[in-house]
């Protein structure tokens, strides 16, 4: 599951596909040239990199999305939380906040969260 690890210029060019596709990959080239200052073949170098990842497809110069971006999001969040963290969630959070303090809405919403998703629901 490596492939749905994303460098940062790959991120980058998801972002831009995700929030276009279907988008022609002329249109593509386009998008990035404006947004990330990228040259033509950049672009076409950094698709290819993407469909061999099968993260996204071209078929006939249309570019269109295999993996939506939550589920890259949620890969890349766990690989942090294993890799950094020793797979420890209450370790990240708390290197997350360092020394910062949370809102009531945002302790409200974590605590939420939390309760949606906690294994043992009493």
């Amino acid at each position: 599951m490596d492939d749905l690890l994303l460098s940062e210029s790959e991120y980058r060019m998801m972002d831009i596909i995700w929030d276009s596709a279907p988008v022609e990959s002329g249109k593509l080239v386009k998008l990035c040239e404006e947004r990330l200052s990228w040259k033509k073949s950049t672009t076409y170098t950094m698709l290819k990199k993407l469909c061999d990842k099968n993260i996204v497809k071209n078929v006939d110069s249309l570019v269109s999305v295999i993996v939506p971006k939550s589920d890259i999001q949620s890969h890349e969040s766990e690989h942090v939380v294993k890799r950094s963290f020793g797979g420890s969630l209450p370790a990240f959070v708390n290197a997350f906040l360092g020394n910062g303090k949370l809102s009531k809405n945002e302790a409200d919403e974590l605590i939420s969260l939390i309760e949606t998703h906690m294994a043992d629901k009493q």
